[in-house]
Parts: structure tokens; C-alpha cells; sequence
């Protein structure tokens, strides 16, 4: 037999159930509850010490390769690229180490979140306990203010609101109630007669018995969420150990292949051909690139952190890049979690809120303040989100509400109860005679309304003015506004029975205001410059459908009319994953939902091969967070345990911070990209120079050569491509997606073929020395043409570097000089080779020889042919793209 929810039962079923009362529970039963089902905390999630951390980076595919590289060159006596490939590694790890110790726990935040201490009922006495030592059965006493400390059936509820934000992305505080609730698997936001865990009572009191603590309450359930969720592989790192396999494989086939040919050629001893095959694998290992991601990453973060965003791991500012799908909250994400005043409705007349102004004794903007508990303190308003909005709009309209709120002190009043859903007080009047002040749900006020305040006069309410009045607040209701009508009645005394019905009759209606909690101004067009990138936005919320189609109709997520793409969570528990995955495009916007619900949408785009970014603030949002493929958290209104489950953080909660990130993504992408095309065909070229020098039985280049050069070239240049300029129209370009690569739009024919000119043109010059010399010695002769095939191969790469600039782009279009950085870097690295060749007692050490200047007019021209070929072949792939 399936257990009955809690909110369906009855109180005399619960205390039954539960084993408690009333009084509460004896001091011996509960610490008997409390041994054996362990404290009201949540499990402490497992930390990783800086050495953990450390020693984790090098689980990496590309670091272990690089880490096999450095012990064969050391074995082999190349020490010098044994510690360059080591030093590279360790930064590389250093890095890593730094971003991820920055980090908050989630879990851990979230018992931050928890309430201190608990008011209760044990033995029949009141008394306060740490709220961990709660335990089932216990009776809780609620008050304004409280932190709930644990989940909470009510049961004894006096005009009890509780804020759910975090936990049900709900605007505003819900109004509690004790009856019993019909219905199975109500969403959470529903339960009215229930009291989570870490949610805020704004307003009114209650008793409540304890039906779940620690793991077992919601927020627990959401803990186990966060607890179980798997660590996803951004597009980075799969690409990065991709790429590690690849050249791995390729490497090894072709320093077997260069040594089977030596042997069969006989043209070394054995030792040699070892030695010259295991050079030529080191030279193959772009030992840079992992500081070269790893840097440009990191300069990315910094770019990104004076933007306002923070990113708490390095490739999250890489993954933003590939997005597909930005799926965010919508309360205090897309809008401010801030109840404003957005229309007036006043003598049968609807107008913006923004154009009305009202002067002292006009009574609307009297019974918006006096009719209201909000209290204002040194620090701002105190109070119920609706009442302090209320309150706030006349200070913006400069109205006197101190003034007002001396002047018209409250005598009495009848709070604010769920049932007849109004509140009234009374206030004396200069006059010697009270006013009225009541304000309700319009259509619980209208049956009390007998007269109507119109252009200054009272006049009888009639059958046509009711049903304006009625169909107006329809109108505002399906914009998703929340209204709120708002009358009065002059009285000679003091009323002396405070009941609804000698109080709240034959009322003057003054007038109705429509509320909501607004977008945010920027994010319209955030969601546009989004979709212009070819990326899809949706809105995941707890809110009610309604709200959300009218923020999200004017947001531009979803177009006016368009229903099918909104749907509930409720709807989405009656279809099963299968069903589901098939119209997961046709949504745009989910409302009422739980987080588990947000987890299966972000797993639902996954699964089609769509990279995710969920955006959120609550405690709800952080099992998505962690699940989707870059979790954003906001850094202002999100709480620590959404935070703690993010890879970045907005500092300004803005989301049009999040394209800004998305452009700094692509931009670090295509940098990345960029550097990986230069190193690869740098490093192809290498390898096909030593290759065809040995097959022709030409004397190679030693592997001091291949490790100057790669120091030279794979360093500073190199880095400089990781921080070129944005180039144009990046962002009206579709989303790379997650089968995307960094060999991916013409990479790899570019490695290909440029890796091909690099070697050919370094060996016809090599060629072109042995052919027509200048010396008559055959030592000269090949020493000049090693000389020359060094100083090609070198410059070669430092020309290419401007061709590196741009995948498909001229070099003339993308701004030569625009990079001081890249201009320095070119510099230094060409003084760092000439000066191996031009400075007396480097050339001995380097195996070179002093040129003159014809034959350095042959190593320049050779050189520079790369960026004229190059240049052309870009010009005939873009004719074709065209």
C-alpha cells in the first residue's frame, strides 16, 4: 500500500504516525530518535587537499605523454628538454590547482544555510534547542524571521507566509495554510500546508510537527543530488585527450617508420637510429601546448573577471564557447527578484505606473501605505516583498509616507488571514473621524465594495463599473501581474468589534495596482545577441505557468501566442525520457518545475549532443548546475550552494554578462585553435625535414636544432596567438556544438598541407646549398646548406605565425600589428635564432656556420614564401566557401 503524502493527512493521523503529540515529544524519546537516526545536518561533502589536487592534474592523457617525452630525452641526455617539458608540466598543474582551491563546497554551503537554533515544545514546555538536534515528531514554533530548520507538516497557522525562492524559484512568499490538501505528487511550490527546510517566514506565525530532518528533507534530497551527480568532460578536455591520442599514435608510427628505414638503409649504427628516432619523437610533441591552453585560459579568466564573470574552473571559459543551449532561471536571473508596482487602475482608468503621481489625501496611495506591514528601518524596507513594493513605489513617486504614516497612526487592525485573503486597519483622521484602510484579492474586495472613488467624487458602484473592474484584473492576471485592489470607509469611532463583516462593508474602492517581479532591462537583448549566435535560451522556473509565458513572451524567448512551447512540470512526470527526448525542441519554456525536473531537461539536451549551460540562483538550481556542461551562478542573489555547484559565477547576476562570456569563449577557442594550427604544422615540418634528411642520407639537423627551434617558436609566438583580437562577426557564427574539434573547420587541412611547405621549402633550400655552394670544401659545403635548412626552418615558423593569425582570414584584413604583445614575441624570437647563428662562440655550440648575404637572402625569400602561398590558398578556400 503506497504511504500517504504527509500534506493529505490529518493532524490526529500524524501525531498517531509520528508517535508525538500536541505537547511534543518527552526529552527521552527524543534523544532515543536522535541516536538512532543520526543529527538534523546534511552529509558533509568530501574535500580534496591541495597534494590531491595537485597530483590529479596529471591524470591528463597529454600530460602523461609529455611526462613519458621528458624521460626518454632525459635518458637519451637531451636534459635541457627534459626540465623545459617538466617545467611546462608542473605550471600547467599549478594552474589548474589555483583555479579549483578557489572554490566554495556545495553541500557544505548548504548547511551554512541552516538555522542556528529552533523554538519548539518538549515535555509540554517551550524551549529553545540547536536546530540539529531536532528529530521526527518534534513540535516546531514558528515566528516572522525564522529560518524553518527542518521540513515541517503545519498545523496551526495564523497568516503564515514563507519565501520558497531558493528552493521553488517562486517570486513571491507563499501563503501558508493547515487544511488538508487532495492530489498526489503535488509539486513542492503546491504544498501549501507544508514548511521546508532553509526557507524564510516573511510574515505571521505557526505551529508545524517535524516530518523529515537532515537528508531526508528536500534540501537534503537536493544535497544527494549535487552528492551524485557526475563531473562532466567539457568539449576541452575530450578535445585535448583526443588530440594527446592522435599524435601519440601518429608519432610513435612514424618514429618506427624512420627507424626501420635507417636500419634497412644501414646508414647508422643502431644506437644512432634509436637516438634519431626518439629525437624525432620528442621534437613531434608540441610540448607547449598544454601552457599554451592553459595560459590563454587563464588570460581568458581575466579578461572575463574584469567583465564580471568568474570562472572557478579553466575550461568552463572554453566551454561557454560551444554552447548550444543557455537554459536559466528565471526568478533573479532573467528578472530581479523584486515585486514592482507596474500598474495603476484608478477612476476606471488603467495606466502605467511610471506616469501616475498622487498627492497627500489622495486615498489610493493612502491605503497603499497604511494597509501595510512594511517596516523602514536604517537598512530599507523590512517586510512582505508585496507590501514593501507597495511602499517603495510612493517613495519613488516622492510621496510623503513618513509623513503620512505620523500623521495617521494604526489604532487597531484585522490581519491579513488566507481565507477571506484581505487585511484592514484603522487610522484617525484630522477631521476627528477614522479611516478604513482594506486591501485584498479584488475579487474577495469587490464583494464588499458598494461605492466607487471616481475623478475626485464617490459615486454608487454600478453592474457595469464592477464588470470593468472585474475584467481589468482579468487582463492583468493573464500578463502574469499580481493584483492587489484597494479601499476604504470614513467612520465617526473606532470600531469595537473587529470582525470582517461590522469592519470590511459598504467600502469606497480606490483603486488596483498590478505587481510582478520585472525583467531585468538588459536581458532582451542579451536573449537576442544570443539567438543571433545561433544559441537557443530557455527558462527553467518553479514559478506558475502563466508568469512564466508572460516574462518569457517579453523577454523574446518565446513569441506572443505561442503556448506549445511552454510546459509544466507536471506535464513533463506523465511522459516518459523516450517521448520526452523527441519533443525536447519543442519547448522553450518549463514552468512549476522541481530540480530533478531541471536535471533530466539539461540530460535530455545532452543526450541529442548539445552542449548545455544552465544558468541559476536557488538552491533548486544547483543539481542542474552540476549536471549540465557549464553551471553559471549568480553571484549576487545566488546562494552559496548554487554558487559552490558552479563553473562560473556572474558578479553582476546579469545575464547579458553570460554573451559577453560566450564571446570571450569562442574568442579563446579560436585562439587555442589558432595556436594548435601553428604548432602542429611547425612541428609536422620538423618531423618531415628529419624524416626526408634521412632517407636521402643527407646529414640531419642534430636535436639541439629541433629544441631551439621549439623553444624559440613554441613559446612566445605561440602564447601570442592565445591572446590575438577578437575576429569579426565570431558571434553571428552558429555554435561549434560538441562533435566539434580543434581540427574542425579546415585545421587540419591547414596543419596538413602547411606542415608540407614548411618541410619542402626547408629542404629545397638545404637542396639549393648543396648545389650551387660557395665554399669549394665538402665540410664548408654542408655545414652552410645545415646552416641554411636551421635558419629556413626557424624564420619559416616566425613568418607563419602571421598566417596563424587567422584560420581562413587574410592576415591583411585581421591587422598585422594589432597584437603588441605578438609583435614583441615575433621579435625576441628572431633575435633568439639569429643570435645562434651571428654571435661568435653560439655558432660552435649550435653546430652553425656564419652566412653571408647571399645566402641569407635565400634563407628570408624561402622564408617568406610561406605567407605568400598560404595567402594565396586562403584566397581560393574563401572564393569556395563564398
Amino acid at each position: 500500500m503506497a504511504k500517504v503524502p504527509f500534506y493529505q493527512e490529518t493532524a490526529a493521523t500524524l501525531y498517531q504516525n509520528l508517535n508525538t503529540s500536541e505537547q511534543g515529544l518527552s526529552s527521552a524519546t527524543a534523544q532515543e530518535r536522535l541516536a538512532a537516526n543520526g543529527h538534523n545536518v546534511l552529509n558533509q561533502q568530501k574535500t580534496t587537499s591541495l597534494l590531491q589536487k595537485f597530483i590529479a592534474q596529471f591524470k591528463d592523457f597529454m600530460i602523461i605523454v609529455l611526462l613519458v617525452a621528458a624521460l626518454i630525452a632525459g635518458l637519451t641526455g637531451e636534459v635541457v628538454d627534459a626540465v623545459i617539458i617538466l617545467i611546462v608540466v608542473v605550471l600547467n598543474a599549478i594552474f589548474g590547482v589555483f583555479q579549483e582551491a578557489k572554490a566554495e563546497e556545495a553541500i557544505n554551503a548548504l548547511k551554512e544555510m541552516s538555522a542556528p537554533n529552533a523554538t519548539i515544545r518538549r515535555d509540554g514546555q517551550v524551549m529553545t534547542v540547536k536546530s540539529d538536534e531536532l528529530v521526527v515528531g518534534d513540535i516546531v514554533l514558528l515566528e516572522a524571521g525564522d529560518i524553518i530548520p527542518a521540513d515541517l507538516r503545519l498545523l496551526d497557522v495564523a497568516s503564515l507566509k514563507v519565501e520558497e525562492s531558493a528552493l521553488t524559484g517562486e517570486s513571491v512568499p507563499v501563503e501558508k495554510a493547515d487544511a488538508i490538501l487532495s492530489g498526489a505528487d503535488l509539486p513542492i511550490g503546491d504544498r501549501h500546508n507544508m514548511a521546508f527546510m532553509n526557507s524564510n517566514v516573511t510574515y505571521g506565525r505557526a505551529t508545524g510537527v517535524v516530518v523529515a530532518t537532515g537528508m531526508q528533507t528536500e534540501v537534503g534530497r537536493i544535497a544527494g543530488m549535487i552528492e551524485a551527480a557526475d563531473e562532466t568532460t567539457t568539449p576541452l578536455q575530450a578535445n585535448l585527450t583526443q588530440l594527446g591520442k592522435s599524435l601519440t599514435i601518429l608519432i610513435l608510427v612514424i618514429a618506427a617508420i624512420v627507424f626501420a628505414m635507417g636500419m634497412w638503409r644501414q646508414a647508422e649504427s643502431l644506437i644512432d637510429m634509436l637516438l634519431t628516432a626518439i629525437s624525432l619523437a620528442v621534437a613531434a610533441i608540441p610540448e607547449g601546448l598544454p601552457a599554451i591552453v592553459t595560459i590563454t585560459l587563464a588570460l581568458g579568466t581575466q579578461r572575463m573577471a574584469k567583465r564580471h564573470a568568474i570562472v572557478r574552473k579553466l575550461p568552463a571559459v572554453e566551454t561557454l564557447g560551444s554552447t548550444d543551449i543557455i537554459a536559466s532561471d528565471k526568478t533573479g536571473t532573467l528578472t530581479q527578484n523584486k515585486m514592482t508596482v507596474e500598474k495603476v487602475y484608478e477612476d476606471l482608468h488603467l495606466a502605467d505606473a511610471h506616469t501616475r503621481d498622487f498627492d497627500r489625501e489622495d486615498r489610493l496611495a493612502q491605503v497603499m501605505i497604511l494597509s501595510n506591514d512594511t517596516k523602514i528601518t536604517t537598512d530599507g524596507l523590512a517586510g512582505d516583498p508585496t507590501e514593501t513594493a507597495l511602499v517603495q513605489y510612493q517613495m519613488d513617486r516622492k510621496y510623503p509616507v513618513d509623513d503620512v504614516l505620523a500623521a495617521m497612526p494604526r489604532v487597531v487592525e484585522i490581519p491579513f488571514d488566507s481565507e477571506r485573503k484581505l487585511m484592514s486597519t484603522v487610522h484617525p483622521l484630522a477631521d476627528g473621524h477614522f479611516l478604513i484602510a482594506v486591501k485584498g484579492a479584488p475579487d474577495e474586495l469587490l464583494k464588499r465594495v458598494t461605492r466607487l472613488a471616481k475623478d475626485g467624487n464617490v459615486t454608487p458602484l454600478t453592474e457595469a463599473d464592477r464588470q470593468h473592474i472585474l475584467e481589468t484584473n482579468h487582463d492583468l492576471a493573464t500578463q502574469a501581474l499580481r493584483v492587489l485592489a484597494f479601499a476604504y470607509r470614513i467612520t465617526d469611532q473606532v470600531p469595537t468589534d473587529l470582525t470582517s463583516e461590522n469592519v470590511e462593508n459598504d467600502l469606497i474602492l480606490a483603486g488596483m495596482v498590478g505587481m510582478i517581479d520585472p525583467e531585468r532591462p538588459e536581458v532582451a537583448q542579451a536573449v537576442a545577441d544570443a539567438k543571433a549566435a545561433g544559441i537557443r535560451p530557455m527558462m527553467i522556473t518553479g514559478d506558475h505557468r502563466d508568469t512564466a509565458a508572460a516574462i518569457a513572451v517579453r523577454l523574446g524567448i518565446i513569441d506572443q501566442g505561442e503556448t506549445a512551447a511552454v510546459i509544466t512540470g507536471a506535464e513533463l512526470d506523465a511522459m516518459d525520457d523516450a517521448t520526452f527526448a523527441k519533443k525536447v525542441s519543442d519547448y522553450a519554456v518549463y514552468a512549476r518545475v522541481a530540480p530533478e525536473h531541471k536535471v533530466r531537461i539539461v540530460n535530455a539536451w545532452q543526450k541529442r549532443g548539445k552542449v548545455v549551460a544552465m544558468t541559476g540562483d536557488g538552491v533548486n538550481d544547483a543539481p542542474a548546475l552540476k549536471a549540465a556542461d557549464i553551471g553559471i551562478g549568480m553571484g549576487i542573489t545566488g546562494t552559496e550552494v548554487s554558487k559552490g555547484a558552479s563553473d562560473m559565477v556572474l558578479a553582476d547576476d546579469n545575464f547579458s554578462t553570460i554573451v559577453v562570456a560566450v564571446e570571450e569563449g569562442r574568442k579563446v577557442f579560436a585562439n587555442i585553435q589558432k595556436a594548435i594550427q601553428y604548432l602542429l604544422s611547425a612541428n609536422l615540418g620538423e618531423v618531415l625535414t628529419l624524416f626526408m634528411m634521412t632517407m636521402l642520407g643527407w646529414q640531419i639537423l642534430a636535436p639541439v636544432h629541433i629544441l631551439w627551434i621549439n623553444l624559440v617558436t613554441d613559446t612566445l609566438p605561440a602564447i601570442a596567438l592565445g591572446v590575438e583580437p577578437m575576429e569579426r562577426n565570431i558571434m553571428k557564427q552558429p555554435p561549434r556544438g560538441r562533435k566539434s574539434n580543434f581540427f574542425s573547420g579546415g585545421v587540419l587541412g591547414g596543419i596538413l598541407y602547411q606542415g608540407l611547405l614548411e618541410g619542402g621549402i626547408t629542404l629545397f633550400v638545404y637542396w639549393l646549398a648543396l648545389t650551387y655552394p660557395v665554399h669549394a670544401s665538402t665540410s664548408l659545403i654542408h655545414a652552410d646548406a645545415l646552416t641554411m635548412a636551421f635558419a629556413t626552418l626557424g624564420l619559416i615558423q616566425l613568418f607563419h605565425a602571421f598566417n596563424s593569425k587567422s584560420i581562413h582570414g587574410s592576415i591583411f584584413t585581421v591587422g598585422l600589428f594589432k597584437n603588441k604583445f605578438f609583435n614583441w614575441a615575433i621579435v625576441i624570437a628572431f633575435a633568439l635564432l639569429a643570435m645562434t647563428i651571428l654571435v661568435p662562440g653560439l655558432n660552435s655550440m649550435f653546430h652553425v656556420a656564419h652566412l653571408d648575404g647571399f645566402q641569407w637572402a635565400i634563407v628570408l625569400s624561402a622564408s617568406l614564401m610561406m605567407i605568400v602561398i598560404v595567402e594565396i590558398v586562403k584566397f581560393f578556400q574563401r572564393r569556395v566557401v563564398k
